[in-house]
This record gives C-alpha cells, structure tokens and sequence, in this order.
C-alpha cells in the first residue's frame, strides 16, 4: 500500500518517464491579479494555456498546493472538503491530447496505484463520442461503466466566452454502503458519497465566441487534476480523507494538544478534523507571504485560522495551541515542501501572535455575549435574534455554539435556523465573488503573428541601438502606433523594471517610443509619430534613452541589494511582494509582519551601501534551471520555467534569477538612500529609494532643510538638534501652563452657572452654550456642576467646527431621565447621534450653526420626562 508521500513521487516520476519537465509547486499567491490564491493545479500555468507566453516545455508534470474557502463551512463535516490540498497534474501545451492523457491515467491509475479495475467509473461529456471511444479501444474499459454527462459536470470554460472542452473523470465506486443499490450508476440521485471523483481530465480545444459558436484553438491543451488526498484514501482503503497517513497523524496531534480523542463522538470528530485541516493551511499561507488581516489574503488566512482557534475552545482548550501544530505540519510536509523548514520559526511566531490576539477576542465575545443577554432582559425579550448572534460571530469572531451555551445558561433562546439564514446570505454573496481561473481565449492575432514570425529578438542587454525591419504596424489607442520589429534594443516592461523610452527613426519616418510590451517573446512598441509614415518591410533604426537606461540599471541593480540586505537585517522570510524600476527611483514591496524599526532601516542602508563602496562586479549568466539552483538563485514563480535561466550574481552577495537590465559593477550606483518605508498592505512593507543622482540631490535637500531649520530656531547646523530639544521642552512646559490655567478657568465658568440653574418641576437645571469648549473641558464643567448642586441635570452644548454635547443627570434622578436620552435628541438636531450611561453622555454632530436649537431640543425633551 502506498503512502501519501509515495504516491506523490510516483506521479511525478510516472509523467517523467512520459518526457514531462517537473515544476515545483508555485506560490499560494498566484502571479494573477484576477486571483486571490492558487486554487487549482493549472493556475501557475495560465499564460501558456491562453497563449500570452510561449511553454517553455510541450509536456509538464507538477504536484501543486492550493487553497480554496468557497465551502469553508464543510470543512470537518464531509470527508473530502479542505481548505489546504494538494493536485496532482499533467499538462500538455499543444503537444498530446486526448488519446494519450486518458490511456496514462488509466495506466496510472490501475497499474501503478493498483486500484481495483472493476470499482472504476468514467464519465464523458454528452457528445464525446473520441474520448469514450478511446477509453473502450485503447483501455479495454467497459462501456456499461462509461457514462455521459452534461456541461454541468463535464465541461469545462473560462466564462461564457473564451477557452473551453469536455472532461472526462475517473470515479471510485465505495459501493452500495455509501449510496444507493446493487443497481446503480454514476451520476444517480444519491450517489455522491459513493462514487468519489479522483481526476479530472480536460480536453481545451474550443473558444467560445460571444455569439456562443464555437471555433477550434489555435492549439489544444491538456489540463488534468487528481487531488492527491483523495487518491491516498482510495489507495489506502479509507472512505475518509482525515484517516489517510497524509492526515491523520495531524489529527492525532491536534488531540494531544486538546485533550481530546478521535472517534468518541462526532462533535469532537468535526472539531478535530477542522484543526488539522486549518493547521496545515494556516502553515502554508504564511510560508508563502500572506499575513493575517481584515481584507484580501490576510483576510482567508485569518478566517481560517481563527476557527481552528475556535474549535480549540469547543474542545476546551483555553490554552495557545495552534502555533505547536505547525512543528507536526513541517515535519509531515517538509520532504516534498523543504522551505518550510527554513521558515518555520517564522511560521510559528505569526500564528502565535494571531492566536494571543483572538484568544482576547474571544474573551471579549463572551462579555458582548453578555451585554446582548443584559440588553434582551432589559427589554422583556427572552431571545437573541440571528442578526445579533450572526454579527457576534461574523465580525467578532466569536462561536455560534459558545453563544448558544451562554445563552442556554441565562435562559435565553437564541434561534440556529435565523443564524444559518445569515450564514447562507453571506455564502450566497461569497458565491458570487468566487475566482474565475481563467478570463480570455488566446489572443489570435499573437498566436498568427508567432506562427508566422515567432519571437523578436532582443539585442538591448548587448547594444543601445540596432537596426531592424518592421514586421507590423498597427493603429492603437489615442492614434499611437503598435510597431513589432525583427528585433529589438528597447526592454519591454517585465519584472517591475518599466519599458526603455526612445526614437525610432528612417525612411522618412520618426517616432517616439513610450512604451514597449511583451507577449509570447513579442515586442510591441506604443510609438507616438513625429513625422512621416512607418511602413512593413522597412529598415529603422531603433535607439533607447541611454540616460534613462543607465538610471534604471543602477535602480535594478540596487533592489537586488536591497532584497539581499531586508532578508540579512529581517530574516528570511522576507520575500519580495512587488517592486518597480524607472529611471528616477526604486520601489521595493516586501513580505514582513510588522513596521521596520528606524535601527533595522539603517542597518538595511548602511549594509547596501557598505556593499556598493566594495564596488563588487555584477555577472550575468545564462544557465540551467538545475544549475541556477545548485548556485543558490533566489526566484519568483513566475521567473522561473524558462529551460535556460538569467542569473545574476553580485559576488557572493545576491544572486536571483532575473531578466531585467543591471550595471556591470555596484560601485556605479554611488549612493543608496531610502526615502520611506510604510506599509501598503496587511503584511506587506514597501520601502522607496534612489541612487546616483537622485540619491546625492536627496541629502542635498535635507542639508538645506537643516540650515533652514537651523535658521528658524537660531542655531547653527551641529546643534540644531540639541537647540530644538530646547524649545520643545519649554513649549512642553507653556503647554502644561495653558492646560492648568485653562482647568481653573472651565472651573470658574462652572461655578458662576451655579447661579443660573432653573427650576423645572423641582429639579434643578442647568442649560448652556459655548462656542469653544472641546469635549473634555465640557465633561469638566458637567462634573464640576453636579458636584456644587448635588441633584441637577446639566446640558451644555459648544460649537465651532463641529457641534459638542454634553449632558449629566445625577444618580438621584436617573430613574425619571437618563443622559443618553437627552444627548441624542440634541445630537440629532445637529446631524449626529449618540448615547451613553444614564448619568452621563456626550455625542457630536456635524452643523455647529444648531448647537442652540439642538441645546433647547434636549431640555424641552427634559421637561416632558420630569
């Protein structure tokens, strides 16, 4: 019997032996904008399929991690849902089709998995009649075990226009203990926990036009996935996931770590399996980057994580738990997914510091909990409402069934169907936001030119200027030009660094390029015309801005440093998020949990400079992926699956894979100077910089900026510092002054209002207006008063830019008014709201012109109350 990890190596050793190149799983954050995460095998893969880029390989073979939360919820209820898992793939870009990828799966799957033949189904789609024709001629299977299907489970498309085929999937038969009868088929009502989908097959081969016809791709694809965890508990004689060797010795761990046992009953089953699930996604999510936050990425590693977190508390663990999972995780995964082990400290210390902070949540839920109970009682109702209890969990965090066993102990009913109602609304909406893996068909018009011309050859590493013929010339947006010549010297924009800028020139014709793209290995210059007509066929010289070009390679040149310096200062977790190169200045994002330190900034400075004073040689080779890696290049997935890789090297500083344009020697970047670090996103840091030039007119800046700061406070420049030290501890001393003085006066005031206190129905009041009191010196004045009148109700109200309440009502008075009854209605005179305990309130309001009118709203509010 195989084991997990097993059938792991044997997939790809299977597809090897078929000539297919093996890639390393990508990153869990695609190199996508229209995705969030990684969600299925193909993802890494989407320009080759769309044709934006030429495969590096015709056949490719990957086992690759994803995540998906569209059903979150199942998750520990069901068998086979997951957050976290892994898929199995062949691919073929316009190379084998349908014939091949069905006799290797059946060839997998029955003599290398060894999966009993006659428990076998398949499905096709409706009208394949060549795949089901294949599976009974090429795989002997039999046809009473082939069944058809429609496009909602056999068809596969992009959207409703662009890339799209059939599928045909492979099904294990559990048999008739998980469904129906001695009788029954696939695809019979229910079945679903019988017969388990274990690949999934798709045939690409049509683009689906908007008129809804369909034309043949340029190239046919084949795109497979088989979920690893599912095939490992069909090998393994499991019917559940969580008891195959890939997960059960996490369930295992999570009962240690909470003093709970699988197999008692089914709520701590489900709790078990949530937490081992989770641990594993959790581990990956923040190996690859993301970080715990309320939007995006950070937002599903934070959803996941906090219910582990929850389930934890169901099984009674009050304890931090979830960061010891990770230790269980690494050593499982860590054979097929190495960097884990280098980021587990990492790893560990973010879930720790995310678990600390929702164990406070959590702790601060049952208070909520109990304030809601407080309020229902309060008003004679004796249940909370699926809207208060949904809203306890989904923005606080905190567990239905922790509210439920609260309220049970109040004797307050809380209603489940109401609060699943909710869930399903948000499901709903989550439905409707899922990822659309792939948008677009493959561009015809690329895909015609490559099989006409194939690719432009780039000579702008070697020469600034080349002449070349004009292959295409078409119009695009705004009257530009888009010119494809045979070759080119301008750097189309790639890897952060931008486009080169230049002249085209000949034949009567000139232009100036303002951008350049690249799709496929084709150069597209966006060309604005000076003068004449550019026609096919023609020579032009071609010539970049050699200025700019110098600038950018210096700025290119220093992210490499600065990537190489984050990751020495910060540690190795830090990954690079992000960055951009032009000829002015550098903007490097980065993967970090929290603000650097000034100390960490100089550091990062002072060691790139301290490098680039060493003026070390920069080399640039062309090698093997296999080699770059022996080497030690740093890369991003995206970067990395060319057949020959650019690696650059700084001496033994920095190497990383990288295709953009970079000085010879560091030594030519002069100064290195960072202008700003700050965040841009939950997790992620973004330090701005330049060199050169633009870094010697930076400290030319701040040297004036000290004389005229130096001027200002009469000092000289060495010490101005110590001069505005001075002068910010006097004004810190005059401040207190004003602050003391300002309290006697706010004192006084309240003692002369003693006076004007007003009878109304034997209670003392006090009703006043101001046009400059701030909120505190209000509250001042409101407590002084209640203090000199013993039983008053005092409301006062000041407004200069925006109206100011306040209003006390002493404890002998409370129980015929209450102070946030009478600040609101004053508040909401003045386009506010507010409230607060019964003996005092303040709120706001945005129209200072009303504080009067809104002051004699609260008092004639007063007078119908006493």
């Amino acid at each position: 019997m195989l084991t997990g990890n097993q059938i792991r190596k044997e997939f790809i050793e299977f597809f090897k032996n078929k000539s297919h190149k093996h890639f390393e799983s990508a990153s869990l954050i695609p190199d996508d904008p229209t995705l969030l995460l990684t969600v299925a095998g193909m993802v890494p893969f989407k320009p080759y399929f769309l044709g934006q880029k030429e495969a590096p390989y015709p056949r490719v073979t990957t086992y690759q991690k994803c995540i998906r939360t569209n059903d979150l919820e199942n998750v520990g209820r069901t068998a086979r849902h997951h957050t976290f898992f892994e898929m199995l793939g062949n691919f073929s870009f316009g190379d084998y089709f349908k014939e091949e990828a069905i006799t290797w799966s059946w060839e997998f799957v029955t003599e290398v998995l060894k999966l009993e033949k006659d428990k076998l189904w398949v499905s096709v789609f409706t009208t394949d009649d060549e795949a089901e024709q294949i599976w009974i001629e090429k795989c002997n299977f039999p046809k009473e075990r082939i069944v058809r299907l429609g496009e909602d489970e056999n068809w596969w498309a992009a959207g409703p226009t662009g890339s799209c085929g059939p599928c045909s999937e492979i099904h294990v038969d559990l048999g008739p203990a998980y469904g129906g009868d001695e009788n029954s088929k696939l695809g019979d009502e229910g079945t679903d926990n019988r017969f388990i989908e274990i690949w999934n097959l798709v045939f690409t081969e049509w683009n689906r036009k908007e008129d809804g016809t369909l034309e043949p791709l340029p190239k046919k694809n084949i795109d497979t996935g088989a979920g690893l965890e599912r095939i490992a508990a069909m090998v393994q004689g499991k019917s559940n996931n969580f008891e195959t060797d890939l997960l059960f010795p996490l369930v295992e761990e999570a009962g240690k770590l909470t003093n709970s046992e699988y197999g008692k009953n089914k709520d701590v089953n489900f709790s078990l399996k949530v937490i081992t699930d989770h641990s594993r996604a959790v581990t990956f999510l923040i190996n690859d980057g993301v970080i715990p936050s309320n939007e995006g990425r950070g937002y599903v590693l934070r959803r996941i994580l906090r219910r582990a977190v929850r389930h934890g508390r169901l099984l009674g663990q009050s304890e931090l738990f979830l960061y010891k999972m990770v230790d269980k995780v690494v050593a499982m995964m860590g054979e097929a997914y190495p960097e884990l082990k280098k980021n587990i400290d990492h790893i560990k210390k973010v879930v720790k510091i995310e678990e600390e902070k929702f164990s406070r949540t959590l702790d601060q839920g049952i208070q909520l909990v109990n304030q809601e109970i407080e309020k229902a009682k309060a008003e004679d109702k004796n249940k909370l409402s699926g809207e208060i209890t949904f809203k306890l969990y989904d923005t606080y965090g905190f567990p239905y069934e922790l509210t439920e066993e609260i309220c049970e102990e109040n004797e307050v009913k809380v209603s489940k169907e109401e609060f699943e109602e909710k869930m399903e609304e948000q499901k709903e909406k989550a439905r409707s936001a899922r990822e659309v893996v792939m948008e677009k068909g493959q561009d015809s018009f690329i895909e015609e030119f490559y099989d006409k011309y194939g690719t432009t050859e780039f000579v702008g590493y070697e020469s600034p200027e080349e002449s070349a013929k004009l292959l295409s010339v078409r119009e695009g947006k705004n009257g530009k030009l888009l010119m494809i010549f045979d070759r080119t010297p301008f750097y189309a924009e790639s890897g952060g660094q931008t486009a080169d800028h230049g002249i085209i020139s000949g034949n009567g014709f000139e232009g100036k390029v303002v951008d350049v793209q690249k799709q496929k290995g084709i150069y597209t210059h966006t060309v604005e015309t000076v003068k004449g007509e550019a026609k096919e066929g023609e020579e032009y010289f071609l010539e970049i801005d050699k200025a700019v070009r110098v600038a950018m390679t210096k700025n290119h040149t220093a992210t490499h440093l600065l990537h190489k310096a984050l990751r020495e200062v910060l540690g190795d977790h830090v990954q690079q998020a992000g960055s951009y190169v032009d000829g002015q200045r550098l903007r490097f994002d980065f993967n970090h949990y929290e603000a650097m330190t000034e100390e960490e900034i100089d550091k990062v400075e002072t060691l790139v400079n301290e490098k680039i004073a060493q003026a070390l040689d920069v080399t640039i080779r062309n090698m093997s992926m296999d080699e770059a890696k022996k080497e030690g290049a740093m890369a991003l997935f995206g970067d990395k699956y060319g057949s020959v890789v650019r690696v650059v090297k700084v001496d033994d500083f920095s190497i990383e894979l990288c295709g953009g344009t970079h000085i010879d020697n560091i030594g030519k970047i002069g100064l290195f100077k960072i202008e700003s670090e700050n965040g841009i996103a939950a997790g992620v840091r973004r330090i701005e910089a330049v060199t050169g030039r633009e870094a010697y007119r930076l400290v030319k800046k701040m040297e004036n900026d000290i004389k005229a700061i130096a001027k200002t406070v009469k000092s000289d420049t060495g010490a101005v510092v110590e001069r505005v030290e001075k002068l910010n501890e006097t004004l810190r001393e005059s401040n207190k002054e004003i602050e003391t003085l300002k309290a006697k006066l706010t004192s006084y005031e309240a003692k002369s209002l003693n006076d004007d206190a007003e009878d109304i129905n034997g209670v003392k009041v006090v009703v006043k207006t101001f046009k400059d009191k701030t909120a505190e010196e209000l509250r001042q004045m409101v407590d002084s008063l209640k203090e000199k009148l013993g039983s008053c109700v005092v409301i006062l109200g000041s407004g200069q830019d925006k109206a100011i309440f306040a209003v006390g009502v002493t404890k002998d008075l409370i129980g015929k008014v209450k102070a946030g009854v009478l600040v609101k209605a004053a508040a909401q005179v003045a386009g506010g709201n507010g409230g607060g305990r019964p003996d005092f309130a303040q709120a706001g309001g945005k129209d200072a012109t009303k504080v009067e009118e809104a002051v004699a709203k609260a008092k004639e509010t007063l007078s119908t109350l006493l």
